[in-house]
């Protein structure tokens, strides 16, 4: 199962969707787009020196597990406004700086034809959702919450899309 599906099911897509006042049909063509890049930002993240006390995620998984892990997903799934600061802290340390996320909005919009507003605002929602349930999933039932736990998480999800 992709991470997309995974985030659908677990009612983040539509949610989103709601938050955005867009179609769930909309959010769910964005967020397939969008995803592979937030995933392979966090892929590059994730090849930080081996002296890395997280397994390599360094940043990534400071703003992950201190931004509040899994508690990211149910800010996204709270029935209030997304507090996007953690999105946008997640997406600084996937992608380094504003322009390469304005820049992914724009591909994605000239891919899906979705407003490029709209997916600017996507981002850090989606990066919220994204990293709290792999965070969720470093966390439960492997009884670690370090980095190599994520790691862990993040490789099976890179995995998944390559094979898809």
């Amino acid at each position: 199962m992709s991470l997309a599906q995974m985030l659908e099911q677990s009612g983040a897509i539509e949610s989103m969707a709601g938050e955005l006042g867009i179609d769930p049909q909309m959010a769910k063509v964005g967020a397939g787009a969008l995803l592979p890049a937030i995933v392979a930002g966090m892929g590059r993240s994730s090849a930080g020196g081996s002296s890395d006390p997280l397994g390599g995620l360094g940043g990534l998984a400071g703003a992950v597990l201190g931004g509040g892990g899994g508690g990211l997903l149910e800010s996204v799934l709270a029935p209030k406004p997304t507090p996007t600061q953690s999105g946008n802290d997640i997406l600084g340390n996937i992608f380094g700086n504003k322009d390469v996320s304005r820049g992914v909005a724009g591909e994605v919009a000239a891919i899906t034809g979705i407003d490029e507003g709209i997916l600017k605002k996507m981002l850090p929602i989606l990066a919220m959702a994204a990293a709290g349930y792999m965070a969720k999933q470093a966390t439960s039932g492997k009884g670690g919450a370090g980095g190599g736990a994520l790691g862990g998480i993040l490789g099976s999800i890179v995995t998944g899309m390559i094979s898809r």
